[in-house]
């Protein structure tokens, strides 16, 4: 018995997205772990998988991949307009030590936060609340770094107000000759910031699907909101806000560069993100899937070795 068998009059069916070619997906995580870097033909040249053997590893190289880049714009007096992400974090650690151990400083770094939650409306979180994404970069970031760190007047975070504008001001940043690095972490169900699959049925072509910015009060897929109760939320689904503003397709094809990571394992050999990993890998650009268009873009996906590992039923 298979799971597209058993569908029919269940209650998945109309949960998932309707766009989905679920026998597709399942057809992508069906492969042995080392078969995961297999180039796939509609991967840039430049994008490759990078494998880490552990968490600490996990850390410690996506952040000395962000670190780089950071030094190397500053070293060619260019401009880095930096989209960064709340989860993965482990990896600010990290790029504040690379820094103050070079001595780089970020002068030359506009950074924008690519979500917060928010409500129906676009209203966010107080910043001073400690679910806030704002918070979370300030601790995790912007404060260790000290008199290095990204001047106050460049950190753009996804407000009512403020994410309107970042197309504007990442399009004068590149036509200023800036570099733009998107930095991210791969959803439950595919998404890229909070930019969900479902959205894809708002559009009648994929042309249209890319050209959408951002969208403030988005509404958030079930599994999403389930995501971050695990991760986020200590399992208190009550907790979590259903909306975000998030930033699109528009903004995130556009990088020149991405570098992404996968670290959704947990304990006792479960994980939540292996799927992710996978359709990601191996699907082929699908608005509907919007993580598949990251591999067509120059730049690293970090991800645990455990989640590379045959994706088998197993009781835990």
């Amino acid at each position: 018995m298979d799971f597209l068998s058993t569908l029919s009059n269940s209650m998945l069916e109309g949960f998932l997205p309707s766009g989905w070619n679920l026998k597709k997906i399942d057809g992508c995580c069906v492969y042995s772990n080392e078969q995961i870097f297999e180039r796939q033909n509609f991967w840039n040249d430049s994008f490759k998988p990078v494998e880490c053997e552990n968490i600490n590893d996990f850390n410690m190289l996506m952040g000395h991949e962000i670190a780089l880049e950071i030094s190397k714009t500053r070293s060619e007096g260019r401009k880095l307009a930096l989209i960064l992400p709340v989860g993965p974090m482990g990896m600010y650690r990290w790029i504040v030590y690379f820094l103050k151990e070079w001595g780089i400083d970020c002068e030359h770094v506009y950074s924008f936060n690519m979500d917060e939650w928010s409500d129906s409306d676009g209203n966010t979180l107080d910043p001073r609340e400690s679910a806030s994404f704002q918070y979370s970069m300030e601790k995790a970031f912007y404060e260790p770094l000290g008199n290095l760190s990204v001047p106050k007047k460049q950190r753009n975070f996804a407000t009512k107000s403020n994410l309107p504008e970042y197309p504007q001001k990442i399009m004068q940043l590149k036509q200023e000759g800036a570099k733009l690095v998107t930095v991210y972490g791969i959803g439950r169900i595919f998404h890229i910031a909070f930019w969900e699959p479902h959205f894809a049925q708002e559009f009648s072509c994929e042309n249209e699907w890319k050209k959408q910015n951002y969208r403030l009060g988005a509404k958030l897929h079930p599994l999403t909101i389930e995501q971050n109760a695990i991760t986020s939320f200590k399992s208190r689904t009550t907790l979590v806000p259903c909306r975000a503003n998030t930033i699109g397709p528009g903004i995130f094809l556009q990088s020149d560069c991405a570098i992404g990571g996968c670290d959704g394992a947990l304990q006792r050999g479960m994980n939540w993100q292996a799927m992710s990993l996978w359709v990601t890998l191996r699907h082929g650009p699908d608005m509907w899937i919007p993580s598949s268009f990251m591999p067509t873009i120059p730049g690293k996906l970090f991800f645990l070795k455990e989640l590379a590992q045959p994706m088998v039923a197993e009781c835990n």
